[in-house]
């Protein structure tokens, strides 16, 4: 008769088969299913490396006008003064 150590081990050896046998069935399904048609055909010539040093030409032109950067930035910072007053009020 078998003890309760033997019937854990074999259900755990049990479990460990079958999770085996599910995940090589689902390999060898995809791969029965591939013919060589299927593949794709080689390049005979390897790609070129893509252009990565190669940047856009420069701008004419700001892309905001001076006088708009500078009312943003100005509102930016007086955003920024006021959140660290009110976050040195919250202390």
């Amino acid at each position: 008769m078998l003890t309760l150590w033997d019937l854990q081990k074999t259900r755990l050896a049990c479990c460990a088969l079958l999770m085996v046998v599910f995940a090589l069935g689902g390999c060898s399904s995809q791969l029965a299913d591939m013919t060589a048609a299927d593949t794709a055909a080689h390049p005979k010539e390897p790609g070129a490396y893509l252009p990565v040093h190669d940047l856009p030409p420069d701008r004419d032109q700001a892309i905001i006008p001076l006088d708009q950067r500078v009312k943003i930035e100005a509102e930016l910072a007086a955003a920024r003064d006021r959140q660290a007053v009110a976050a040195k009020d919250a202390k």
